[in-house]
């Protein structure tokens, strides 16, 4: 994604995702849980200027969100 999403996974253990316009909180949820086998705490959704859906997903702290990015090739 970007800069942002960079400083949110390193200050606040947040990921950064474009979902699905139909996703809910809780798809987005039940999704990353069980794709990444992390605990979320918390999913916030937003729909950005070109219509797309982008979701912040706060992790628990006993799970790393760089460690998680580390997975699926962001770092």
């Amino acid at each position: 994604m970007g800069e942002k999403a960079t400083m949110l996974r390193e200050k606040e253990n947040r990921l950064s995702f474009v979902v699905n316009k139909n996703s809910t909180r809780k798809d987005v949820k039940e999704a990353i849980e069980t794709l990444y086998k992390v605990k979320v705490l918390d999913v916030n959704l937003m729909v950005t200027t070109e219509g797309k859906k982008k979701a912040h997903i706060k992790l628990s702290p006993e799970h790393s969100a760089e460690e998680v990015a580390s997975h699926f090739g962001v770092l």
